[in-house]
């Protein structure tokens, strides 16, 4: 081969290599931005279907408590137990201050879980409930609870997070035990707050 055609050929390849090179990286730009068109995109999606709301739609309004209490006698003649569990996804510590409690329902009841991030720096995050027995979540009824909200943690910082709520007395009799679990989610940078 001569040296003409030698560089002819080595030219091409350069060229070609360049041309790839540069696709590689539009395709890179476009794959991140695409990532960051999907954060207001989910969270669209999950505002029309519902899910990721489940919290928010729990909330018992403060005027309805007061006429829920006002109206409901507390029910001495029976005993439930309900005890609470606590998981995380993130780097958190996150545990209520008591495992379970005896009340009986139309009681009104406050209980803390701590929550410390332990890194050093900040991070958001949000809690979602869960409950079983399942139809034992409509005899619920929360007045105050982190779950309503994301909640950022300075890193190294602890609180304490109340839940306050009553068991409904039309609770029916054959449930005894219910068990409230909260899950701490880390929530993205790219989340508003």
């Amino acid at each position: 081969m001569n040296q003409k055609a030698s560089a002819t050929v080595k030219k091409s390849l350069t060229n070609n290599i360049n041309q790839t090179f540069l696709k590689l990286v539009l395709l890179t730009f476009v794959m991140f931005g695409f990532g960051f068109m999907l954060v207001p995109f989910y969270e669209a999606i999950c505002e029309v279907t519902g899910i990721n709301v489940l919290a928010a739609r729990e909330k018992t309004e403060i005027s309805d408590v007061k006429k829920y209490l006002n109206n409901t006698q507390v029910d001495t003649s029976r005993n439930v137990i309900v005890e609470f569990d606590s998981n995380s996804h993130g780097p958190w510590i996150f545990e209520p201050e008591k495992s379970s409690l005896t009340l009986h329902p139309g009681e009104l009841i406050t209980v803390n879980f701590n929550i410390t991030n332990p890194s050093n720096y900040p991070i958001s995050g949000q809690a979602i409930p869960s409950y079983a027995p399942l139809q034992a979540s409509s005899f619920l009824k929360k007045i105050e609870c982190f779950c309503f909200e994301q909640q950022k943690l300075e890193g190294k910082e602890s609180r304490v997070f109340p839940v306050v709520f009553l068991l409904d007395p039309k609770l029916p009799t054959e449930i005894s035990n219910i068990t409230m679990s909260y899950t701490f989610f880390e929530i993205t940078s790219a989340a508003t707050f």
